[in-house]
């Protein structure tokens, strides 16, 4: 049964997670189309954190003049942020699929 203390709670948890300050930041490298969870938001980082230090990694390889190993980095970088891209499409592609299956009196 819901009762008026679980709506507040609820109204509560919805406010918390729409203050966040770093949702359009992360969003970049984040595979889902909005960060809701802290685990949404550490996969980020952790992306974030990876796809910085391939740049960098990619820097040090022109410094010493590997151009081959760059290339394959700068490949690298490229593909996974298409990846992260398209796997957001997926889900908002999927999201409004559901939304449209629900019937129109919920």
């Amino acid at each position: 049964m819901i009762t008026r203390a679980k709506l507040a709670e609820q109204l509560k948890d919805y406010q918390s997670r729409s203050q966040h300050k770093w949702d359009s930041k992360l969003t970049i490298f984040s595979p889902k189309p909005q960060l809701y969870t802290r685990t949404d938001v550490t996969v980020a980082r952790v992306l974030a954190i990876l796809v910085s230090a391939v740049v960098k990694f990619t820097f040090m390889a022109l410094y010493f003049r590997n151009f081959r190993l760059s290339l394959v980095m700068i490949c690298f970088v490229i593909l996974l942020l298409v990846c992260l891209k398209i796997s957001r499409r997926r889900k908002l592609a999927m999201k409004r699929e559901r939304r449209m299956l629900l019937p129109l009196s919920m």
